[in-house]
């Protein structure tokens, strides 16, 4: 049996787990691969496990791989895997659980960090500078959260805790529970133009693809920022960079991007008042000692004949 796990950037999979416990040939990918490259990656591959989206495959990939049985990929869905197209092949699709506490630390990470400039005040430090912006505060500010999930929920608990007053708004929110968690649901118009933090926790699909556009990033008042570790095309890249660009909003924190790796010359990267992390939402110790062996597990099910968590 040949296993490949797939975009282990940090070289970390062969110790979180042990797949020493198949008499299998394990190859490791510590670098994206795309293209006739990743086919030919894949050969013979009767099993792949995938890291969330990092790789794509759809229905033209799948129908190249006809060795392919199971395919595991890690949380417990992903919108990257054409789950139809996997059934009409006969091949299995299963997840793993994932914490829900990564992703809204890091979130608070970025906003402390756009909030008070750390980056550019470390930056300066480094060099023998002192002191040479103002930050701005979250005790008694509007906290907006676009998108009142699991993850959502967590941002608002953690925002009151600074003393936020927390206001969230999604196409489908319910207002009474919003209401029990101490929120205020509001309009879309009213998020944007009231928040002195906007943060996104919405799951990407044809309704939400733009959903922060140039209209939503208008409304925003010079002092907001900005805060994206959901999906990169829930927000306008080109709007959000012309609003830095022109000093229409205080800066942006953004952990996911439409295209990754984000490309070495994208203008985002150069963009002003922005602190910019390679989508590490969910690359922590504790979601990897979750991910790594609950694949291994997923593995050792399917060969038992009694497949785990499965999505297809």
């Amino acid at each position: 049996m040949r296993i490949v796990v797939l975009d282990d950037y940090q070289r970390v999979a062969p110790t979180y787990a042990d797949w020493a416990r198949f008499d299998a040939d394990v190859a490791f990918f510590d670098r994206p691969v795309r293209g006739a490259e990743l086919t030919d990656a894949l050969a013979g591959a009767e099993v792949i496990v995938a890291m969330r989206e990092r790789t794509a495959f759809p229905r033209e990939l799948l129908e190249r791989l006809p060795d392919l049985r199971l395919l595991v990929t890690t949380g417990a869905r992903n919108d990257a895997i054409d789950l139809d197209a996997a059934r009409r092949l006969g091949v299995t699709v299963c997840g793993t659980e994932a914490p829900g506490t990564s992703t809204p630390e890091l979130a608070w990470g970025l906003i402390l960090a756009v909030l008070r400039s750390i980056p550019l005040e470390d930056a300066g430090m480094r060099t023998g500078g002192w002191q040479t912006t103002i930050g701005g505060d979250l005790a008694g500010r509007r906290l907006g959260i676009v998108g009142l999930g699991r993850l959502g929920e967590r941002m608002a608990r953690i925002g009151q805790a600074f003393g936020m007053d927390v206001v969230a708004w999604s196409l489908n929110l319910d207002p009474t529970r919003a209401a029990a968690l101490g929120v205020t649901a509001v309009t879309k118009d009213e998020l944007f133009s009231s928040s002195d933090v906007v943060t996104i926790h919405y799951k990407l699909g044809e309704r939400s693809r733009g959903l922060v556009g140039a209209a939503e990033i208008a409304l925003m008042t010079p002092s907001a920022i900005l805060v994206n570790t959901s999906r990169g095309p829930i927000v306008d890249t080109d709007a959000l960079i012309r609003a830095l660009e022109e000093g229409r909003i205080r800066g942006a924190g953004i952990d996911v991007f439409d295209e990754e790796p984000l490309p070495a010359d994208h203008p985002l990267r150069s963009a002003p008042r922005t602190v910019l992390t390679p989508h590490l939402g969910y690359v922590t110790d504790g979601t990897y000692r979750v991910f790594y062996p609950q694949a291994v597990e997923a593995i050792a099910a399917w060969r038992s004949g009694t497949p785990i968590r499965v999505l297809a």
